[in-house]
């Protein structure tokens, strides 16, 4: 089950602003910096970091954490901890990478329905339904 990773959520971190002196210098540009270094990290569906339930196709239940830094925690049915890494969006697709020897996977997002669930697709295996925890 610990290939069950969070199937939701999470945006490509945002490069640092490299700025020079001269970029400094311009008051016209300094209100864009700042609204770009404060953007929030989403799910290739648009869904927010946090945590999120995450149901197999065999009713097996599991809850991820996306959190606004780019790294996820992963919990197992007992509430033990699960794989960690760092998640991503590329190509549309919102991605896993665990720390260790396990292979990264990326999955395709429905758009979420009125309570915030819906359907995570990996590129190998069986779609996973997710919803947010409050």
């Amino acid at each position: 089950m610990k290939r069950l990773v969070l199937a939701a959520a999470l945006g490509l971190g945002l490069a640092a602003c490299n700025n020079t002196s001269e970029e400094a210098d311009t008051a016209d540009e300094a209100p864009a910096e700042a609204s770009e270094a404060a953007a929030p990290l989403a799910a290739a569906n648009g869904s927010p970091p946090g945590m999120y339930e995450v149901t197999a196709a065999d009713g097996t239940v599991t809850r991820s954490e996306l959190k606004a830094d780019g790294t996820y925690q992963d919990y197992e049915a007992d509430g033990s901890a699960g794989l960690t890494g760092n998640w991503s969006v590329a190509d549309g697709k919102t991605c896993f990478d665990p720390e260790g020897d396990e292979e990264a996977m990326c999955y395709t997002e429905t758009a979420p329905a009125e309570d915030g669930s819906f359907t995570a697709t990996p590129d190998e295996g069986e779609p996973v339904t997710v919803k947010p925890v409050a």
